[in-house]
């Protein structure tokens, strides 16, 4: 059959093309935001503030802000002072990549890399060898997965030297998974479709990091698991067995059948993975013929679709017409976990952390022990949610330790972000030109919406905070923000950083306007945003917080880099993930760039002199997004994911990475790592 090409769409911001778009997150950029509340934005709440509550705000936060001052190392009476370049941050000394637009994974002199791991390769016993133009259901369901997104590193000993390896894969991209005159986006079979299902979901891997030659490399062993749209999982928590989550084929609400669009996660202390299920919407169809008002509002809130899906899954399975089964979506947009070390364990949907748009889940355990979750809702002007459980946390990582906390995650406290700035609204122009005091910074407080069946928000039910989440938050005027994407508490400072990516509709007509938190209008390269949990608690219900990175070109005038001089940092576009070292030092994986290099992993210090001094440390091939990241002492682990995916179809494709020559491109596990002496592998960031 002839080589289908994608219809043409509207131009898409940053530097995503439009394949991406359509099979990562249904276009969304070409349609209406889905969040048409009118909450206040700070630009109209400012207004009503007098400059009394003004100035008393500014003491308060002035007072909070003894942690930040003391942490960052400059004084904070002298916010514009830039310091003077010192000796580089240990974890951040190298040679900075130039941005590029090479079909390659581009690192520092002195250093060396190794695919870990590709799609196709094998990680269940009995896998068969991949074959591009013969793919089968069965295979993939034994094969690493397509498009990886997040990396975790489970320590299997005390040298961290054998690691239980836990990848999502986020979405598929059928143009390119298969070859052109096999696959017809208009009629695709029933088979690869199944290779679709099969390709979603999780990859779970036992790894070794070699001492002698460095890198890290796959062990055969039973921890060998796949994890796939036909995975039966366990819902748990206040939502279980909810009318709205009960379907024909689970007239119990309590069993969901597998995990998609996983986006980013985190390893819990206890040593289990957590995933974020994200872009669920684009997967189902007819979401116009569901004639209930309020089921069809509740529909539109989360963008499901209406006609036919890209995919059309719903021609091979009826739980993707809504038509059909208007609860299915409704059990996908949930924090997952999965236990690693047990490859016979029945994976978890989390409803008391609330369904949204899951970028990620991170914890931080509080100063009486309970534990709190971040997590961001990826979408234009959406919010930033923490939960607190009711329990407490259990030190160690054994079977009973790993049962009792993640139960922990079944009972707490919901709460939404509200952020509030300390400048005049007339200093927030939308410019991103800092406001007098030299920073874009203020309050904020966590907004309760709901603890285990009991509702803190007007006309909605617990069960309804918990399965419409997104509605219940509009109630309660939470932030706007632009993409909140990963986020993630600092091991060594404390603080919680949240990665903003962009939001070019940002002061559009009928949009919410710039305010502190979100300085820009038309924001098409990001930010990162940095918080102090009040008494450095993360139970705690108000925080201080700045915003650590305006990100974009160093020579316009609407970026800042923490107060380090300009023209010594890397341009930096889209922020998604984030990790740290063990030094604190932020590292920053890109989504998009709009500035037109390929995306890459950056670093940057966060407090001393250093703090804002980005360095690229890596860029990552044609059409391709940096994720993951994993950054230890002695490798840094990358997910190269949609290498080539500004082709129209794998007719002709733009990269041929990582296998070269006229391969087709794989999305793979990348590690890196310093070349040291004698040989032997050296410390990342270390001359």
């Amino acid at each position: 059959m002839p080589d289908r090409l994608l219809p043409l769409f509207p131009a898409h911001p940053g530097g995503r093309s439009p394949v991406t778009c359509e099979y990562r997150c249904g276009n969304a950029c070409a349609h209406p935001e889905a969040n048409e509340s009118g909450n206040a934005y700070f630009g109209d709440v400012v207004k009503d503030i007098s400059r009394r509550r003004v100035f008393k705000a500014g003491a308060v936060m002035a007072a909070a802000a003894g942690g930040f001052a003391a942490l960052s190392g400059t004084a904070a009476a002298s916010p514009l002072q830039k310091p003077q370049p010192s000796r580089p941050v240990p974890g951040t000394d190298f040679d900075p990549v130039p941005p590029n637009k090479l079909d390659q994974v581009s690192i520092p002199a002195a250093y060396d890399q190794r695919v870990v791991v590709r799609w196709g390769d094998p990680v269940v016993a009995g896998a068969p060898k991949f074959d591009f133009t013969k793919q089968t259901a069965a295979a993939q369901a034994k094969q690493f997965g397509y498009n990886n997104d997040f990396v975790g590193l489970i320590p299997q000993d005390a040298l961290g030297l054998t690691n239980l390896l836990v990848v999502n894969h986020e979405y598929t991209t059928e143009v390119h998974m298969f070859p052109a005159d096999q696959y017809d986006p208009a009629n695709p079979t029933e088979e690869q479709v199944k290779i679709a299902w099969a390709a979603h979901g999780l990859s779970v891997l036992l790894t070794r990091r070699d001492p002698v030659r460095g890198g890290l490399e796959v062990v055969p062993s039973r921890y060998g698991r796949r994890i796939t749209l036909d995975t039966v999982f366990e819902v748990r928590g206040p939502a279980a067995g909810s009318k709205f989550l009960k379907t024909s084929a689970d007239p119990s609400g309590r069993k969901v059948r597998g995990t998609q669009n996983n986006c980013s996660g985190g390893v819990t202390p206890w040593g289990t993975v957590l995933s974020g299920e994200e872009n669920f919407d684009q997967y189902f169809a007819n979401s116009d013929k569901v004639t209930d008002p309020v089921e069809a509002a509740r529909l539109k809130r989360y963008s499901v679709g209406s006609g036919t899906s890209t995919r059309k899954w719903e021609r091979f399975d009826k739980r993707w017409d809504v038509s059909q089964e208007p609860n299915e979506p409704n059990r996908f947009g949930w924090v997952i976990e999965i236990d690693p070390n047990d490859p016979d364990s029945t994976p978890v949907k989390h409803t008391a952390l609330g369904r949204f748009k899951h970028e990620a889940a991170n914890i931080k355990i509080a100063a009486d022990g309970r534990v709190a979750v971040y997590s961001g809702d990826d979408s234009r002007f959406e919010y930033i949610y923490k939960f607190v459980s009711k329990g407490k946390y259990k030190p160690g990582k054994s079977a009973h330790a790993r049962r009792h906390n993640s139960a922990l995650l079944d009972e707490g406290t919901l709460y939404v972000g509200r952020f509030t700035g300390d400048s005049p609204a007339a200093e927030i122009d939308g410019t991103g030109k800092l406001p007098a005091d030299g920073e874009f910074d203020g309050r904020g407080e966590w907004i309760p919406l709901a603890s285990g069946d009991k509702s803190f928000v007007d006309g909605f039910t617990a069960e309804e905070v918990y399965v419409f989440t997104r509605q219940a938050a509009d109630k309660v005027a939470a932030t706007k923000m632009d993409r909140p994407e990963d986020i993630e508490p600092n091991p060594v400072n404390g603080r919680i950083y949240a990665a903003l990516t962009n939001n070019s509709d940002r002061g559009a007509t009928g949009k919410a306007g710039a305010d502190e938190p979100n300085p820009r209008v038309g924001n098409k390269n990001g930010h990162i945003l940095e918080w102090d949990e009040d008494g450095g608690d993360a139970a705690a219900t108000r925080f201080s917080w700045r915003l650590l990175l305006v990100c974009g070109d160093p020579k316009a005038a609407d970026t800042y880099f923490g107060g380090f001089p300009k023209d010594q940092v890397s341009p930096i576009s889209c922020p998604d993930n984030v990790a740290f070292d063990r030094h604190g030092n932020l590292w920053i994986a890109t989504d998009g760039n709009a500035l037109g290099a390929n995306d890459g992993l950056f670093s940057v210090p966060v407090t001393g002199p250093e703090r804002g001094h980005v360095k690229q440390f890596l860029s990552v091939p044609v059409g391709a997004e940096t994720c993951g990241p994993v950054v230890t002492d002695h490798l840094v682990l990358v997910a190269v994911q949609h290498p080539g995916e500004n082709a129209a179809s794998s007719a002709n494709p733009t990269s041929h990475w990582p296998d070269g020559g006229t391969a087709q491109p794989r999305p793979s596990i990348v590690s890196v790592w310093k070349k040291g002496r004698f040989g032997l592998p050296g410390r990342i960031g270390e001359r």
